[in-house]
């Protein structure tokens, strides 16, 4: 048996001249309340969860979790599973809270990083061998008008390579302002003209899976996947990586 997750790490990354990206961890604050990304009148608790400070911040960004999965020498795709709610029962896909108050919007970009390859922590060397993270059905939502929306791909993200960084979203001059939520995937009652991703995550004998930590029917979303390619090598265990998610100023 597989169990497969990642640890969020966030960072803020500041432009100085010369173009030398420095990157500074921030500390939590509560300057924003996290909104549903299907209908941003909604307050809503993930619980705990890693954020920036500042008038440009990160508010969310989501644990990826791929649950656990029977042994297989095949090529696995593995939805992860999506995002639930403390004080709700909606469910939704997995995504990030972005909010720029500065007072003047030069644009900002999110990027991503897997800092290692999916390995066990009591068990040196045991790593999922060619384990790679795609990112799929991009979309964002906001109180703002929609003309300022920042840019988001319509292609698959593949993270191919561990230590590489990723662009998730990009808002240019004048875009991005306000809070923004960039989707991955979507309900089946969004009214956002997005295509269903989110399903009941189903056990062997067919019956609902119960996620453990908001002790609540768990669900998938395949827009987002881990794909463990072929191989016999792959040792049972627990499997976790750490994900770092990067806010930076545009100039």
């Amino acid at each position: 048996m597989f169990t497969i997750a990642t640890r969020p790490v966030i960072s803020q990354a500041t432009d100085h001249s010369g173009g030398a990206i420095f990157e500074i961890e921030k500390s939590r604050s509560d300057s924003s309340q996290i909104q549903d990304p299907e209908d941003n009148k909604v307050i809503v608790n993930p619980g705990e969860i890693p954020r920036t400070e500042g008038d440009l911040r990160i508010d969310f960004v989501p644990y990826l979790n791929f649950s656990t999965v029977e042994m297989t020498d095949d090529r696995s795709v593995l939805p992860v599973n999506a995002q639930l709610f403390h004080d709700s029962d909606k469910v939704r896909g997995n995504f990030i809270q972005v909010t720029d108050q500065r007072e003047k919007p030069s644009g900002w970009t999110i990027q991503l990083r897997q800092e290692t390859q999916f390995k066990q922590l009591m068990k040196h060397g045991a790593q999922l061998k060619g384990a790679t993270i795609s990112f799929d059905r991009t979309w964002t939502n906001s109180a703002t008008n929609s003309q300022y929306s920042p840019e988001v791909s319509k292609e698959v993200i593949q993270m191919n390579h561990v230590g590489e960084t990723y662009t998730i979203a990009t808002a240019k001059a004048e875009q991005g302002m306000g809070t923004w939520s960039i989707i991955f995937g979507a309900s089946k009652e969004n009214t956002n003209k997005q295509q269903p991703t989110i399903f009941p995550s189903i056990n062997n004998t067919g019956n609902i899976i119960e996620d453990p930590v908001f002790k609540k029917p768990s669900y998938v979303n395949n827009a987002v996947n881990l794909t463990i390619p072929k191989t016999s090598e792959n040792e049972a265990g627990t499997y976790s990586t750490v994900l770092t998610w990067i806010i930076a100023e545009l100039p």
